[in-house]
């Protein structure tokens, strides 16, 4: 699959996720249904993966996680906030940056509208 293909997936998985379940819940809990719903779309999914920092050749463990890598290509952050800030979208650039990943989903649940709280972040390698 390429990575429009599994994005494609995922956001038809929030959508499924957000309808059940609406805004103002824990990210915990959006992560475990998102998961949930990724892995019977029979997708590899790795839940909150350690993420090293290699500086100088050498690897050191910056406490990095991945709330959910798909198909080792596509990185979602899962947030449940008032609003998605700079910080946020600092955080999701590092994360792809890092993997070597080339998109990330920001996916804010704490929205009316699930399509309001997604964005696509693209890391230009």
């Amino acid at each position: 699959m390429t990575e429009n293909e599994i994005s494609r997936e995922i956001v038809d998985a929030a959508l499924k996720v957000h309808k059940q379940l609406g805004p103002g819940l824990l990210e915990s809990a959006y992560e475990e249904c998102l998961y949930y719903e990724l892995i019977k779309r029979e997708l590899l999914v790795e839940k909150q993966k350690t993420l090293p920092l290699v500086y100088e050749e050498v690897k050191l463990d910056a406490g990095y996680r991945i709330d959910l890598l798909i198909e080792k290509k596509v990185i979602v952050e899962i947030k449940s906030v008032e609003a998605l800030n700079d910080v946020h979208l600092a955080q999701i650039l590092t994360y792809l940056k890092l993997s070597g990943c080339k998109l990330g989903l920001l996916i804010n649940f704490n929205v009316a509208l699930i399509k309001q709280g997604i964005k696509r972040v693209v890391n230009k390698l």
